[in-house]
């Protein structure tokens, strides 16, 4: 077991004055069956009221608008997170099983049809089919596919941005996380097995002990469906674990952006971002 204090700093700085702005925020984690929130809250400066609710893909989100000047947006997010070991079972489903499962699932349909950041290329297709002729179930499938995609794609920082497509990212052979996921969602879902995105944090290193604070970013993996939903990291080829958090999950990066709205104002706002994790068990 470990419980992790994460610390959430993120915003907008506006070019000049704006008049009003209009967000959402996605910044505290998930209760699930191993991960449980003990302690979250959201500060935001300047200080407005806001609306709380869970969304259609069960991610707590932060609804708020400010309708006075500003010239800055900081949200400042901590939150208490406990996390047991993870099992991993890979699913048992057979390709004969998985034909046709979103035609029985509405849960299952939604993570197989392609959106704009997860539209494949035929290149990524080819990969996949491959993949799938030779190996005996979608588990093994997806697994192979991910840390073929991992070892396709360099990870540079810089290389891409938040509107990144699979395509893009594929064509190019560079990205970050985002992209990674993104690129794995694309490929599984082209051979029939449901994926979804995954959004929130890792731990920063192996070696983290208890009262240490480091710096950390946020973090996006995948899930893909076999018979029960299974976490995969295909950025560090691993199955996740007790160093994950889980924030959000959806069909891509759009549905679970930690921050996003609109202003009313000059354009070319800049985002910022820090985070930090201390371990406390």
């Amino acid at each position: 077991m470990r419980r992790l204090r994460i610390k959430h700093q993120t915003g907008f700085h506006y070019p000049a004055v704006v008049s009003a702005s209009y967000n959402e925020a996605r910044m505290q984690p998930m209760d699930t069956q191993r991960q449980y929130l003990l302690h979250s809250r959201i500060e935001i400066n300047p200080l407005t009221s806001r609306d709380s609710f869970i969304d259609y893909w069960g991610t707590r989100v932060t609804a708020f608008e400010i309708l006075e000047q500003h010239e800055e947006l900081t949200l400042s997010a901590e939150s208490l997170i406990e996390i047991q070991p993870r099992e991993h079972d890979p699913g048992d489903l057979t390709w004969e099983d998985l034909d046709g499962i979103g035609d029985r699932s509405v849960e299952l349909s939604d993570q197989l049809f392609a959106t704009v950041h997860t539209t494949p290329t035929e290149p990524i297709v080819t990969l996949a089919e491959e993949v799938r002729a030779r190996a005996a179930t979608p588990a093994l499938a997806a697994r192979e596919i991910c840390d073929a995609i991992a070892d396709e794609i360099e990870y540079v920082r810089g290389a891409t941005h938040v509107a990144s497509t699979a395509a893009e990212v594929w064509e190019h052979k560079k990205g970050v996380c985002q992209d990674i996921a993104h690129v794995a969602v694309s490929a599984l879902r082209s051979i029939g097995i449901p994926a979804r995105y995954v959004s929130g944090y890792v731990q920063p290193t192996s070696s983290f002990e208890v009262g240490q604070e480091l710096s950390g970013e946020s973090h996006a993996w995948i899930e893909w469906y076999a018979g029960d939903w299974t976490g995969y990291d295909p950025t560090n080829s691993l199955e996740i674990n007790d160093s994950h958090v889980i924030v959000g999950r959806g069909r891509d990066y759009a549905d679970v952006a930690p921050l996003r709205g609109i202003y009313a104002g000059k354009p070319g706002a800049d985002l910022f971002v820090e985070v930090s994790m201390t371990r406390e068990i």
